[in-house]
């Protein structure tokens, strides 16, 4: 369990991480190779924020507050110096405090954020899921098509299209919309206030 009241690596990245989300990276910085290789050694996650900001490599970024721990699930180094990670999503956090390390890094100190509760499947979920099963499966075939045993599925195992914070949190990565909306999902305090702008956005384009 990470303690709130330790420093939390962050590697700003343009990009969001939701909770339950695969979250592939090639980390070649040595700052972050170092970072990565003291995560892999403490077994402890590091924190994804998107860059609000600055840019990813160079001084250290501004990051927006809110943003996902990363687990290591594999890593691998086929050149030297450079780490291929997949990492999944794990909670979302809050920044309340961040230092610069000397190399240009930084940490937070952070307020976990409740995980999303179980709630009743309605409707509006059953549609979103659906739709979701099709966006899987076609995504998965056509990997498979194009690349063989060497395809490796963008969502992680199982799916859970009967848990409305996966079903909302997957459509958040898919969708075709700018990084800022995508931030403004995560930020969102639950699962089915950001199901509920999906299904809009799924109606409005004749998805659904």
């Amino acid at each position: 369990m990470l303690k709130e009241t330790a420093w939390l690596p962050l590697f700003p990245l343009n990009t969001v991480l939701f909770p339950g989300g695969v979250l592939p990276l090639k980390v070649f910085e040595t700052r972050y190779v170092d970072m990565i290789r003291e995560c892999m050694k403490q077994q402890a996650p590091f924190g994804v924020v998107r860059i609000k900001s600055g840019q990813e490599v160079g001084l250290a970024a501004e990051p927006e507050t809110v943003g996902c721990l990363a687990r290591i699930e594999q890593w691998d180094m086929q050149d030297l110096g450079v780490l291929l990670l997949r990492t999944l999503g794990g909670e979302r956090f809050r920044i309340v405090d961040t230092r610069v390390l000397p190399d240009q890094r930084l940490e937070a100190r952070i307020e976990m954020i409740a995980a999303d509760s179980a709630v009743a499947v309605t409707s509006m979920h059953v549609s979103c899921a659906k739709a979701l099963k099709v966006v899987i499966e076609d995504i998965n075939l056509k990997g498979r098509a194009e690349q063989g045993d060497a395809f490796i599925s963008p969502f992680a195992q199982p799916i859970q299209l009967d848990d409305t914070g996966w079903v909302a949190n997957r459509w958040c990565e898919i969708l075709p919309i700018p990084l800022k909306a995508r931030q403004k999902l995560l930020e969102l305090e639950n699962a089915q206030s950001r199901l509920t702008i999906v299904y809009q956005y799924l109606q409005q384009h004749k998805i659904l």
